[in-house]
């Protein structure tokens, strides 16, 4: 508990206050003239609606050309919370970006709801280049791409084959399926087997048109989120429950969804990747070991850096302040000059 008690903690802040149910700090309130704007787009990829928010730089001119980044936002996260801080930070150094909810989560169509599988969360971001590449001023020859936790893992895996992208970076990279396969820091590999019998009869139900089953769906009081052992978790509960929660985000994903994510990894062919690549993480964050282990497999380009975040923990990266400065600090010229 006096871990806990330690914690920073983040401003409360309600989705009903905002016109675009933005949940995060600074978040923008209206379109102004000559100010960063924020446009709520939809598209269609593969025959659902995916929704998104485009970001445009102050004094935004749509006969310009402007470079772009793709914002992939964290497992359980909607385009409202850090993604979006993070897309609006990044306009506001002159971008355009676009922060877009996942297929089947937040407020894109698919059913049924929370599915969570690689090969969807990937297509969801060559989906947003295909999109954001025909915007308005947009020049597709000047496309980043940037990851937070599991859109940091997918955005490594979308990267290697599609050469839209310029560069990418990564922030709190999460690697799903190592962690849906071996537990969080590798703590459930003796249970592998039985969890993919689980997820197996999981897919059989549902084929047979039975009761979808979830994994990950819980409602703990606050008691038992500050006894939770991890830091990712406590603190994940508290931003995505308590002082960020917006009512499209959810911890939960469909059981069967584990056959897909256990046998996936996000270092898988990480060699493909030949463009310009930054990978952020916090020193003391948990999930560090995913980022160590993956920087050094990327050996398709010398033009790579891992920066450590001083002092900051998962969660924390994405939305304390001092955190969200250091990286955004990291972020502005590595895509300034890689897109430039």
């Amino acid at each position: 508990m006096s871990q806990a008690a330690s914690e920073p903690v983040a401003p409360t802040l309600d989705y009903r206050n905002n016109p675009f149910t933005l949940v995060y700090d600074g978040a923008l309130t209206r379109n102004e003239p000559g100010k960063v704007n924020i446009h709520p787009v939809s598209y269609k990829l593969n025959g659902l609606d995916i929704v998104a928010n485009v970001y445009t730089p102050a004094g935004y001119d749509p006969t310009k050309r402007y470079p772009a980044i793709v914002v992939a936002h964290p497992n359980g996260g909607v385009k409202e919370q850090t993604a979006g801080l993070y897309a609006q930070h990044l306009a506001e150094r002159g971008f355009i970006t676009i922060s877009m909810d996942a297929a089947y989560q937040g407020g894109s169509g698919g059913q049924p709801r929370s599915v969570d599988k690689p090969t969807f969360r990937i297509e969801d971001i060559h989906g947003a280049a295909d999109f954001i590449s025909r915007y308005p001023g947009v020049d597709p020859a000047r496309l980043g791409l940037f990851g937070i936790c599991g859109g940091g893992g997918y955005s490594l895996a979308a990267a290697k084959t599609d050469k839209r992208f310029r560069s990418v970076a990564t922030l709190s990279m999460f690697n799903s399926g190592r962690v849906r396969r071996n537990g969080f820091q590798d703590s459930q590999k003796a249970t592998i087997q039985q969890r993919l019998q689980q997820a197996s009869a999981a897919r059989a139900q549902e084929a047979t048109g039975g009761e979808i089953l979830y994994a990950g769906d819980a409602n703990l009081t606050d008691a038992q989120i500050a006894a939770l052992p991890f830091d990712l978790y406590r603190q994940g509960y508290n931003y995505y429950w308590r002082t960020n929660a917006h009512p499209g985000s959810t911890f939960k994903y469909t059981m069967s969804s584990l056959m897909d994510l256990m046998r996936w990894d996000a270092t898988d062919e990480i060699e493909l990747i030949n463009v310009p690549l930054l990978m952020m993480a916090g020193s003391k964050a948990d999930t560090l070991y995913m980022t160590e282990d993956a920087f050094p497999k990327a050996t398709g380009t010398s033009d790579k850096e891992f920066f450590k975040i001083d002092g900051a923990r998962h969660i924390e990266t994405y939305w304390v302040p001092e955190y969200v400065e250091i990286a955004l600090g990291k972020l502005t010229p590595f895509f300034s000059r890689t897109l430039g």
